[in-house]
Formats: C-alpha cells, structure tokens, sequence
C-alpha cells in the first residue's frame, strides 16, 4: 500500500538509504519471517540502495514463539539488508526479571510472560503452580545467557534522517536527545494525542489499532499481530513511504 508524497512531509531519508520498520512481533515468528520474505521481495523491485530493517521492540510475550523471535533476531543472517532491533517496554520487563526485580514478576507472567517462559521450555507445572520465587529462578534458569545479553545492547531509539524510531513513542516538548526510557518504552496518550511538530516523524508500535495510523508526526504500525494475524512494516525511502502485511492462521 503506496502513500501519497506529502511537499510538507518532514520524514526524509537521505539519498541511497531504504528503511523498512516492522511492528510489535509478540512471539509471531511465522509472521515475521513471512513479512521478511515480502520485504526482500519489495527491495529487490526498488533497485540498489543501502537497506535497513528496525524492529520496534517487543519481539516477546503473548504469541507461541518468543525465543525463537530473539533467536531469529540475534542470528539474522539475510545479505540484503543490515538489521537493528530496538528494546520494547516487554522486553525491558523480562530483563527487570532476570536482574532480580521480581516486583515485575507478577504482573510480567499476567501479559504474556508466561507464554514467553513456554517458548524457553519451562514446564507448564512450574509457571502455573510454582511459588513467584520459584518462578523467578526458573527464569533465570532458561533464558539464555546470549538472549540476555542480547536484549540488553538493544537501543531504546534510533534516528534515520527526518524519522526517530521508539517503541512507545516520545514526549511531546522534549527535545529528542533528552526522552527518557520511560516515555521511549511506556508512553501513550501524552505522545498519541499530540499534534505537536516533535522535530521528526516518529515511528512507532506499543499502541495497537487496526489499521497502521499515519499522522502528520508520527506513524504506528502495531497492529497486534499476536490476537490479528496481521504484522505490519512500513517502507521508507526518499520523501515516500507504503506499508507492506503479512497475514497469517490463528494460533494456540
């Protein structure tokens, strides 16, 4: 789905640059190595240009395959464009827990933790019956040492050109080198209800709506891939931008 160039439109890349953003993955491995595949179509129909793909946090939690995300993301080997993977406020939770936070434990397991502890192989006798100290220490028992690590190196923004990327998004008055994690990870209707020129267009996930949303500041592509069957990217390249969509079948 090709969007129409805006003369206004402050997102520019620099000449040469194509950037492709994937939205919230959530454990969706089937779907985002789909949407790899349309992507890799998508740029090699473009021509030659130097080609990025950022993944906007929250490749964990709530879909059957979260450790295989990670997997996929860590290992990304495709030679046709670089990747970086941004830190989304879930994977920020998982790490509090593997640091000893267990206050986050709780509510963790409650949005999707559990299903994310399964795909690391953790008995089900364990997350459902097990005391949260037990809990806890299983965590840190099977997630991997180099998925930690890995999680831990990731960026909470980065910025191409004319656009940022955030998982959650900005605060609005703030410069951007000044966001703090909390906004950059957690911030909602601050950053989603403002119509304030924040220096860049920012693209973002964290907040699901149907369709993507493309604002005059900001650009969503969330679509809750993990209860839709829908993952979104958004291709940039110039002054143009379009959307690309992977669709798949429900999932226990």
């Amino acid at each position: 789905m090709k969007l129409p160039f805006r003369k206004d439109w402050p997102g520019i890349l620099p000449s040469g640059e194509r950037l492709y953003a994937i939205g919230d993955i959530h454990g969706r491995l089937d779907l985002a190595e789909a949407l790899v595949e349309k992507i890799e179509a998508d740029n090699a129909k473009r021509g030659s240009a130097r080609t990025r793909i950022i993944l906007l946090g929250d490749l964990i939690d709530r879909g059957p395959d979260s450790a295989g995300v990670v997997e996929y993301a860590r290992r990304w080997n495709a030679d046709f464009a670089e990747i970086e993977a941004l830190l989304g406020n879930h994977e920020a939770s998982l790490l509090a827990v593997l640091k000893g936070e267990t206050r986050w434990l709780e509510s963790w397991l409650g949005y999707g933790g559990r299903e994310t502890l399964l795909s690391y192989g953790m008995p089900g006798d364990l997350l459902w019956r097990g005391s949260m100290a037990e809990i806890a220490e299983g965590v840190r028992a099977y997630v991997p040492d180099a998925h930690k690590i890995w999680l831990e190196d990731r960026p909470l923004s980065l910025q191409h050109g004319g656009y940022l990327f955030a998982h959650a998004g900005i605060r609005p008055g703030r410069k951007l080198d000044d966001q703090e994690a909390k906004d950059l990870l957690w911030i909602r209707s601050e950053f989603l209800d403002s119509d304030a020129d924040h220096g860049a267009v920012v693209v973002h996930g964290h907040s699901i709506t149907p369709q993507p949303e493309d604002r005059h500041n900001r650009i969503g592509i969330d679509t809750g891939a993990y209860f839709s069957n829908t993952l979104t990217a958004l291709g940039l390249e110039g002054g143009e931008r379009w959307f690309i969509q992977s669709r798949g079948e429900p999932v226990s």
